[in-house]
């Protein structure tokens, strides 16, 4: 698997799994607003989760939990928040992310983060 988009597809479909065999419900996948994009929105006990995805190579220079950067994590604030206004979901969010390594034999690990960062309202 040498495609950087085939990569990043197989890592959401690893992190979909995940979430669903953990328990929650994906509501949405790829949800996209103007430039703004969540690559996984899921609920647990009353909980709504903007799920990050962040797939590597094994043995990438950087790290999967180590490609977020204050940049990054302003843009999804703003993309959470954006999603948020639009959907008009109440109650608890958590900013979580799915960490995934991709190995040669195809093989994955997947690493589930929870509130990984603040969203400062």
């Amino acid at each position: 698997m040498n495609n950087k988009a085939a990569i990043g597809l197989r890592g959401e479909e690893l992190a979909t799994a995940y979430l669903r065999d953990n328990g929650y419900m994906i509501c949405h996948r790829n949800w996209r607003n103007g430039r703004y994009e969540i690559d996984i929105v899921a609920t647990k006990y009353g909980i709504t989760h903007i799920v990050e995805v962040r797939t590597r190579r094994a043995g990438a220079l950087v790290s999967p939990e180590m490609s977020i950067n204050s940049n990054k994590a302003t843009s999804l604030r703003r993309a959470a928040a954006a999603y948020l206004a639009q959907t008009r979901t109440q109650g608890d969010v958590a900013f979580d992310l799915i960490a995934v390594d991709i190995f040669p034999d195809n093989s994955s690990d997947v690493r589930f983060i929870e509130n990984v960062i603040e969203f400062g309202w």
